[in-house]
């Protein structure tokens, strides 16, 4: 594939593309992962591929936008933004947790953070399609709680970056350097728990 990114096409067998590009990336990393093998797990011949994505690095960023924005839109489904805040921030810890310690989120963010130093527009793009629009997202939250009257928050961005720093408390680093590779409901919840109680410590109305 070319160098340089191209635009991508979307068509019948796009989704079935991505699904065996997801596979092969989070196994292979992007410079590992070859087209015959992308191809062979999409179950598309190398032309269909290349009609779709004429350059790997897009299919990698293309992957990387995808699956951010279906965890995005599976857990604003199921939050109730317009609840109590520790009912609605218990639920966003627990959803944050449960990405960071699940086998997909770690593999996807080892990938990530290792492929980003020889390609920074990768590890650009990635932060842009997750932890930014995350960050977003709780941004929007916590402006439409302080209207309500629920929290008193000045600024807004360092104030949703804090939350996620109390949420990938302990876990995360015990799961990323590979300390261990399960946690039991008793301790995510600590460390949920931890975290609402701490944020609205500092920032309850």
């Amino acid at each position: 594939m070319t160098a340089e990114p191209q635009e991508i096409r979307k068509g019948r067998k796009y989704d079935q593309v991505l699904h065996g590009a997801r596979e092969v990336f989070l196994g292979e990393g992007f410079e590992g992962a070859s087209v015959d093998d992308i191809a062979r797990a999409a179950g598309v011949s190398k032309a269909t591929l290349y009609s779709y994505f004429p350059d790997k690095r897009l299919l990698f960023l293309e992957v990387a936008r995808s699956e951010c924005r279906r965890h995005a839109d599976n857990a604003l489904a199921e939050i109730r933004t317009s609840g109590p805040p520790a009912e609605v921030l218990g639920q966003v810890a627990r959803r944050k947790i449960a990405f960071y310690t699940s086998d997909f989120g770690l593999r996807m963010f080892r990938v990530f953070v290792a492929e980003s130093a020889r390609f920074p527009d990768i590890g650009r793009a990635f932060y842009r399609s997750g932890p930014e629009m995350g960050r977003a997202h709780m941004v929007d939250y916590l402006k439409q709680a302080v209207e309500r009257g629920e929290l008193a928050v000045e600024d807004f961005a360092l104030a949703a970056d804090q939350f996620h720093e109390l949420c990938s408390a302990d876990l995360f680093h015990r799961a990323i350097f590979s300390v261990n590779d399960s946690f039991t409901p008793e301790e995510c919840d600590r460390v949920a728990d931890g975290a609402v109680e701490t944020f609205l410590a500092r920032y309850g109305a």
